[in-house]
Parts: structure tokens; sequence; C-alpha cells
């Protein structure tokens, strides 16, 4: 798997696109244990993140993604946008030299947007975050044996699935406690609806 600043564009609108067929859902899921906004922050952050790229010009990846973390940090509201902004930075960072990308590149930009978001959130997997999803599909990209795109919706999705079990501590969330089990997180939603679209991304260039 190669990635090309071309196909970091089309990543962004992919999941824009995914985003807004699915913000009333995300709104859902944040109602029943959060603030109710995530859809509405999410499909405002990524549809001017989608704008911003597809109207510029890029020689690398990590161009896109700078351009990117930087929509997302001044667009998305509440916890999300730093966050998603901080993954996207750190991706940029470690990219930014490269006009194309290899699987072992993109692995280890995923885990050094991981290890961004976890200090900035100060979360750790199982609490019930967007980590929870970033984690598993950040281990699947490092392993590099059969990384395909059937192979890391099923990863994403099982992940997110897997938030549905797991007690809150972090976030507002974290005010449930125990009832905040038997719902979805929202975060680790959008983070699969990433990284479907990801897979997309690829399967287009198969």
């Amino acid at each position: 798997m190669v990635m090309t600043a071309e196909q970091a564009v089309t990543w962004v609108g992919k999941t824009n696109t995914l985003i807004q067929s699915n913000k009333e859902y995300l709104t859902e899921l944040d109602q029943a244990i959060g603030d109710g906004d995530h859809g509405l922050n999410m499909s405002r952050g990524f549809q001017e993140a989608e704008a911003k790229v597809s109207s510029s010009e890029y020689e690398t990846v990590g161009g896109v993604f700078k351009d990117t973390a930087t929509v997302l940090m001044s667009k998305i509201g509440g916890a999300s946008g730093p966050l998603y902004g901080t993954a996207f930075l750190k991706m940029s960072m470690l990219l930014r030299d490269k006009p194309s990308v290899t699987q072992a590149d993109f692995a280890e930009a995923v885990e050094e947007a991981l290890n961004g978001m976890k200090q900035r959130g100060k979360a750790e997997q199982g609490e019930k975050t967007m980590i929870d999803v970033w984690h598993p599909v950040a281990d699947f990209l490092k392993n590099g044996q059969n990384v395909n795109a059937g192979k890391l919706v099923e990863v994403a999705e099982q992940a997110m699935e897997g938030t549905k079990d797991t007690v809150a501590t972090k976030g507002r969330a974290a005010y449930l406690q125990d009832r905040s089990k038997g719902h979805i997180d929202p975060g680790s939603t959008s983070s699969f609806y990433l990284f479907q679209a990801l897979a997309d991304v690829w399967k287009e260039g198969e």
C-alpha cells in the first residue's frame, strides 16, 4: 500500500461523506452519553477540511494532513477537535517530506497519531474513547501482515462495537459510570468512519 498526496485528499473527502451521511447517528450516540454535539461538530469540521484540501495543491501527504489538522482544530468544538487535529498533525510531521508514503511509513504515522492523542487526552485503551479504535488499528498496520482494506474495516468495526460493553472513565460519559455501558462511544464511531474511508481509498488504488 502506497499513499500519494492525491489519495490523502481523497481520504479526507471520503471521510467527510461518511460523517455527513451519519451525522444524526453520531448525534444520537452522543446524546446518550455525552454532550450531544459530536455529529454537528464532526460534520462541520470535516466539511471544512474537505473544502480546504480539495481546493489546494499538494506535493506531499504530510502537507494534506497538516492543513487537515489546522482546520479540524479550529472548526471542531469540544474535545474532538484537539484530538483529531493532534492525530493529523502528528502524521503530517512524520510524513512531511515524503511525496508518497509506504505501508511502513503510514503505520508509523498512525502510531504517532495514537501516541499524540493518548498524551493530549490523557487516555488509554479500554476507557471508552476513540483510542479504543485507533489502538487496534495501529497494531494491525504495524503488524504488516495481511494488511488489506477488508481486514482494516473488520478490525476498526470490531473495536468500535467493543466500546458498547465498556464503562467510560474519561470525558463526559465518565459521569454516568456503569450507566455508560450498553452504548457505543461516539468518538470511536467517527474514528471507524475515518478508517472505513481509508479502506475505500485502498480499494480504489488496488
